[in-house]
């Protein structure tokens, strides 16, 4: 069978007070291209669908769309919640996915059956999908208890509830003939990050060991991280990354989606598919004389502009290049001096502790402290 493995769309998603709409069509627009031409017995969307829980009506519109293409191509569709995603909301489209010929599992339900989609591609290849949503740590508790495994107790880690609840899930995989495959929204020890991450849910008691998933598994297809990668553990382990940079943090990242070939007798082959549709995003430095200089196409930029701090730079940095989005002082010329201590600012005066933040910030511009003091008067008459 062919799997298409794609994961963290983040539609919805703004950038530095940009929309990001027109290029969300775009990514999604190829994706669907992609899978006309590849033409994949079963698409997994691995969470992440929306950037905010509340998405707006247009991004609920541009998702429901992209599914529905992506089912009219004659593929399986299945898809699950991420961290970013509502779980409830993404539960309550489910009449209509069902009525589309989706799968759509935005939280854990009480039946664990639920997570376990069977299905046979036209070539006669069986296959079953545990589809595991993401699980704040909160509700890794519950879920556990729900299914009535062992006890819950407070002591055990994330990692431990959800090596239960995958190896509850996946008690099925014993059987020959079939292609076993998992997706979850979750953190591997041992894969990087993107760089654009919420980074409260990849890091701490969020990772888990690749030992959470079993050795009979022949594919498991991870979204949360937004970098494309393969992850060293008892079974093929792979995330797609985001088929678009999200941040700047992930310039670098190349955007693609993971194309698997797989049979229940023969490992799981994976090739990327790049997806170039997003307008690219570039990290610049220079001063303004070489930023001035610089050719950077449609580009969005965030750039490190090595000139000292004054009123006004940012708006001359955007005047010699208009798509910057994020201009920022060079950290290099950052001092590292810290501002005056506790016992230093006893008695002194508002103007006098501004300028001396200005000075340990390397700051030396007369009109700053001057709108300072103005506005000080103001707020104080």
């Amino acid at each position: 069978m062919r799997i298409l493995h794609t994961s963290d769309w983040h539609v919805g998603k703004v950038l530095k007070g940009q929309s990001r709409a027109e290029e969300h069509v775009a990514v999604l627009a190829q994706v669907v291209e992609i899978a006309r031409a590849e033409q994949p017995d079963l698409v997994i969307v691995a969470g992440d669908l929306y950037d905010t829980a509340a998405p707006s009506p247009d991004s609920t519109r541009l998702v429901t769309r992209a599914l529905s293409a992506l089912r009219r191509t004659g593929a399986d569709v299945v898809a699950v919640g991420g961290n970013h995603d509502n779980g409830a909301a993404l539960d309550a489209l489910r009449p209509w996915a069902d009525a589309a010929g989706i799968t759509l599992r935005g939280s854990v339900r009480e039946n664990p059956a639920e997570h376990v989609i069977e299905g046979t591609t036209a070539g006669g290849e069986r296959w079953q999908l545990v589809a595991l949503p993401f699980l704040s740590q909160r509700f890794a508790v519950r879920a556990v208890e729900m299914y009535e495994l062992t006890a819950a107790e407070a002591t055990q880690t994330y990692a431990d509830h959800l090596s239960r609840l995958v190896g509850k899930l996946t008690e099925g995989f014993s059987a020959s003939g079939v292609v076993n495959l998992v997706t979850a929204h979750v953190t591997v020890h041992g894969a990087s990050q993107g760089g654009g991450e919420r980074e409260a849910q990849t890091v701490m008691g969020y990772a888990v060991p690749a030992t959470v998933f079993p050795p009979s598994a022949h594919y498991v297809a991870l979204g949360h991280l937004h970098r494309a990668q393969a992850v060293l553990g008892p079974c093929p382990i792979r995330y797609s990354g985001s088929p678009l940079a999200i941040d700047f943090g992930e310039g670098e990242n190349v955007p693609a989606i993971s194309i698997v070939d797989v049979t229940a007798s023969t490992p799981a082959k994976v090739r990327e598919v790049p997806v170039t549709a997003a307008v690219a995003l570039r990290t610049v430095r220079g001063t303004l004389e070489q930023l001035a200089s610089l050719k950077t196409g449609e580009a969005w930029l965030r750039v490190y502009v090595r000139e000292t701090p004054r009123a006004g730079l940012r708006e001359e940095v955007q005047e010699l290049l208009p798509r910057a989005l994020e201009v920022r002082i060079d950290p290099d010329l950052v001092p590292s001096t810290p501002g005056p201590r506790a016992e230093e600012r006893a008695g002194r005066s508002p103007r006098e502790l501004f300028a001396a933040y200005l000075t340990s910030r390397g700051v030396d511009d007369e009109g700053v402290q001057e709108l300072f003091d103005e506005l000080y008067e103001e707020a104080s008459a």
